[in-house]
C-alpha cells in the first residue's frame, strides 16, 4: 500500500464496518449511475472507504447488522479503511454468491437487486484487503462526493501510515481460499 491514497469508493457505513472488523471480505460492484457507459471500472485497485448512509436499507442487510438511520448524508465523513482489491472474480449465476451466504452482510432481496440491475452488464465479485487508519479522519462532505457514483476523488491525499490489517496474512489467506473454493 502507499503511504496515503486520494481517493475513495462509496460504500454503505454498514459494509465499511464489515469489512473494518473481518467479518468479509468481498464487494459487489456492477456501476454508479454516472460513471462512464454505467459500468463500474476498477479504476484504482488501492483506495479509501467512503461510507454512506442515505440508502442503507435494513432489509437489504442480516438481522446482526446494525443501520444508522439518518435522513441526509453527514456534512463530514470519517474516513478510517482503506482497502486493496486482490482479486476481481465476474458473477455470472446468483447462486454463486448463495455459496457465501456466511461471507457477507447481504440478504437475498440485495444479492437479487445488484444481479437484476443492468442485467447486460456483468456483476463483479471483488475480494478486498481492508485496513483500519490509526484515527479517524474527518473530512467536509462536498457536493463534489455527492451522486450515485463509485469513486470520489478526495480534495487532499490521507495518510494510511500506522494502518493495521483488519485480518492477518494468514487469516485473510485463509478467507481468500475459502471463498475462491466455493465458488470453483
Amino acid at each position: 500500500m502507499p503511504a496515503q491514497l486520494q481517493v475513495a469508493l462509496k460504500e454503505w457505513q454498514t459494509v465499511c464496518d464489515a469489512l473494518a472488523r473481518g467479518r468479509q471480505i468481498i464487494l459487489l460492484r456492477k456501476g454508479g449511475i454516472y460513471e462512464s457507459a454505467g459500468e463500474f471500472q476498477i479504476e484504482h485497485p488501492q483506495f479509501l472507504l467512503f461510507p454512506t448512509y442515505v440508502h442503507q436499507n435494513p432489509a437489504m442487510l442480516k438481522s446482526d447488522q446494525t443501520v444508522e438511520k439518518v435522513s441526509a448524508e453527514p456534512q463530514r465523513v470519517a474516513i478510517q479503511i482503506a482497502g486493496e482489491i486482490t482479486d476481481i472474480i465476474p458473477m455470472p449465476r446468483r447462486s454463486a454468491i448463495d455459496a457465501l451466504d456466511d461471507q457477507h452482510v447481504w440478504t437475498p432481496p440485495l444479492i437479487d437487486m445488484r444481479f437484476n440491475y443492468r442485467p447486460e452488464n456483468p456483476l463483479y465479485l471483488l475480494l478486498v484487503r481492508s485496513y483500519v487508519l490509526p484515527g479517524q479522519i474527518m473530512i467536509e462532505n462536498t457536493p463534489a462526493y455527492a451522486g450515485c457514483k463509485s469513486w470520489v476523488p478526495l480534495e487532499y491525499p490521507i495518510s494510511i501510515q500506522g494502518a493495521r490489517a483488519s485480518l492477518d496474512d494468514q487469516a485473510y489467506a485463509a478467507r481468500r481460499k475459502l471463498i475462491m473454493d466455493r465458488l470453483h
